[in-house]
This record gives structure tokens, C-alpha cells and sequence, in this order.
């Protein structure tokens, strides 16, 4: 069993729907399977912009809503709160666009007051994007969109307002249109269940506007050829991906049957509270306690854990050999490990990885200020109507 922040367990409908004998891909069913995903595709990010399949991972994901938005020379403005948004920013920088990193803390989200005061020095308006990481993988922040969008109003600035949703996709509450985020992207295989293979990117008028004057355009990510009307060939850039389409179709239909995604996202907070109550109880000085420091910047999707003196490879080495347990690695220079709590999980499933951990810091000496399974279990009976 995995308990990293992706790839997420798989439903069994959603592999019974990609083992498929391969269609007719200019004809028929696959017709209709494609134009029933990218339909429902704009709600799940809560807008009515544009929706975009690619065939690749997160990182192809943005690289399209890079290319297709700007020109060589443009500066974007890279807000730092962990790991992702900074190495999209590098990314941008080899298609020859200037990416300005504007600091940030490992430990909490973004500070939009640090925002407006950059974006009111760019008299100029030399800035055209502004690229964020909803949820950062490697810190387990969630950064305040609306919060940041009122910085860019607060500002008067023009720059596009783009937010990295890989990790937080079908997990935390994202509002695409409420918020005035332009551009939003992510990747299949966390909270949308399906194994890795494609991505999404989600363009709002703004973002369709300056795409016109995009100095950027590569033939694969396109967004003119995609958008011609009727043809699935333009719209995938070549062959569709057939199986990851019949499997979408199944996880948005799990979804809907779920109660839709703010069902999905009362789950995944439900769950992310048992985690956090989990840590919490285990918690002792100088050694385990949770990155993110203020609660409410913590992400339902992924949890990540401060080890202190801990020997997280001993932990980790534990939950595999004696459990079958993955238990995510801890990246960008944060000492710990990481709880990916996201797509197809339920309370059985997530009491199981939290009394393996528990179990293997036992056996590694971990000092432990109490029982997290209990405290874990305790959230959810709070938890339940």
C-alpha cells in the first residue's frame, strides 16, 4: 500500500476501465468517452474556462500554460513556499522566459502582503505571471488563492495569476473563477485516481487573450490547434490517450456518485484531521511535529512530518519491509517524511497506515507523546454527522 502524495491508490473500477481492447480512435465510442471527460473537466477546478488534455505528467502541464501565455523575455514572478513552484519557474527559464523567485517559508504559505508590495515596485509591468503552488507537495502548504488574487487586485497589476494544482486537485476546495486564478493545472493520478500518463490545464478568458500574443507556441501544447472544433486528433495533438479517457470517465463517475467534489473535499479534510490529530499526539519536544505551522494553511491532501533526531530512513525502511507500507520520502530540504492522504482512501484504509507508522516508530525508538491511532480515531468519530 502507498501513502505518498502520488501516485495514489488506484480504484479497481477505474484499472477495470483502462484494460480495454483499443478502439476505433477516429470513430465511435472514444468520440463520445472524450467529450464526456473534458465536459465535466471544468467543474471539478469550479470554472467555466477552457479545459485542456495533455499527454503527459505535472511538469508537461506546465510547460503548456508556460508556452502558450508568454513570450521570451517575460518575467514571471515564482512564489516560494516549499519545493514545486521553484522548479516550474526553472522550467520556465529554459524556454527562455525570467523567472524572479520572491522567498518564502518552508514552514508557512505564502505571504500576500510580501505580493502586493512586489507587484506595486514593477511600475513597469514587467511581470506577466504570477506562478504559485496551490498545495505544495514537498512542504504540505496550501496557499490562500483568493488571498493572493486580492494582492494582484490591491496592486492593480495585469500579471496572469497561474497556481500549480497537482498536488491539490480533487482534494482541497478549489474555486477557479472565485478566486480569479487564470491559469490552473494538475495531473491525473493524485486526487483524480487515475495511474500517471496525462494532465490538465484549466484557461480562463484572461489567459485565452494573452495566448493570442504568445511569443511561446510549440506545436504539441498549442492551445490554437487544439481548439479547432471536432477534431480529437488536434485536440490530443496525435493519438488520444485511450485508456486514461475510458478511466477518467469512471473516477469523475466515482466522484459524482461520492455526492460530487465538495463531498470529495469534506472527505479529504475529514481524513487530513485525523492525520494532523495523529502527528499532533506523537509530537514531543524536538522531535515529530507538523511542518506547516498554521493550521488553517495545512493541506487535506498531504501531511508532511518534522522528524528531529528520528532516523526517517530506519522509519521508512520499517513501514516497507514489515508492512508492505510506502511512506513518502521528505524533499526539499525538509528533514522528515511526508502522509499522502488523497483520492481513494477511506478511514480503514488510512487507520491502517497511521497504526503501521506508529508501529515502526516504536521500533525505531521514536519518543512519542502518545498514541496518534488513538488521537486519529478519536477525529473521525468527531468527524462523523
Amino acid at each position: 500500500m502507498v501513502a505518498i502524495p502520488g501516485p495514489s491508490i488506484m480504484p479497481d473500477r477505474v484499472l477495470a476501465a483502462m484494460a480495454r481492447p483499443m478502439p476505433d480512435l477516429y470513430a465511435g465510442e472514444i468520440l463520445d468517452v472524450s467529450a464526456e471527460v473534458v465536459e465535466q473537466l471544468p467543474g471539478i477546478a469550479r470554472t467555466t474556462g477552457r479545459a485542456f488534455i495533455v499527454t503527459a505528467n505535472g511538469h508537461g502541464a506546465w510547460e503548456m500554460a508556460i508556452t502558450n501565455t508568454l513570450s521570451a523575455g517575460d518575467r514571471v514572478l515564482v512564489l516560494e513556499s516549499g519545493r514545486f513552484a521553484v522548479v516550474w519557474g526553472e522550467y520556465a527559464a529554459v524556454t527562455g522566459v525570467e523567472p524572479e523567485v520572491l522567498p518564502g517559508d518552508p514552514r508557512r504559505a505564502v505571504d500576500p502582503a510580501a505580493l502586493e508590495a512586489r507587484l506595486r515596485a514593477d511600475r513597469a509591468r514587467e511581470i506577466k505571471a504570477v506562478l504559485v503552488a496551490h498545495t505544495d507537495t514537498a512542504s504540505s502548504v496550501r496557499n490562500d488563492m483568493s488571498a493572493l488574487r486580492a494582492a494582484l487586485d490591491a496592486a492593480d497589476h495585469p500579471a496572469l495569476l497561474m497556481a500549480d494544482c497537482i498536488a491539490s486537485m480533487g482534494c482541497d476546495p478549489f474555486e477557479m473563477d472565485e478566486w480569479g486564478v487564470d491559469v490552473a493545472l494538475t495531473g491525473c493520478q493524485k486526487g483524480l485516481m487515475v495511474p500517471p500518463g496525462v494532465a490538465f490545464v484549466w484557461a480562463n478568458d484572461r489567459a485565452l487573450a494573452a495566448h493570442q500574443t504568445a511569443g511561446l507556441r510549440v506545436g504539441y501544447f498549442d492551445w490554437t490547434r487544439r481548439m479547432r472544433d471536432g477534431a480529437i486528433y488536434d485536440y490530443y495533438a496525435g493519438t488520444p490517450p485511450i485508456a486514461h479517457l475510458y478511466g477518467l470517465r469512471e473516477a469523475l463517475s466515482l466522484i459524482e456518485e461520492e455526492g460530487g467534489i465538495e463531498a470529495v473535499w469534506r472527505r479529504h479534510r475529514v481524513l487530513a484531521d485525523a492525520v494532523r490529530a495523529a502527528v499532533d499526539a506523537w509530537s514531543s519536544p524536538g522531535h515529530l511535529e507538523l511542518n506547516i505551522i498554521e493550521p488553517d494553511a495545512r493541506s487535506n491532501a498531504v501531511t508532511t512530518v518534522r522528524t528531529g533526531a528520528v532516523d526517517v530512513d530506519a522509519l521508512r525502511s520499517h513501514c516497507a519491509a514489515d508492512a508492505g507500507l510506502t511512506v513518502g520520502l521528505g524533499v526539499g530540504g525538509v528533514p522528515g517524511f511526508r502522509i499522502g492522504h488523497m483520492g481513494h482512501l477511506n478511514p480503514p484504509m488510512l487507520l491502517g497506515a497511521l497504526g503501521t507508522i506508529e508501529t515502526a516508530l516504536h521500533d525505531v525508538g521514536a519518543p512519542l507523546g502518545g498514541s496518534g491511532v488513538a488521537a486519529a480515531a478519536e477525529s473521525l468519530h468527531r468527524s462523523r454527522p
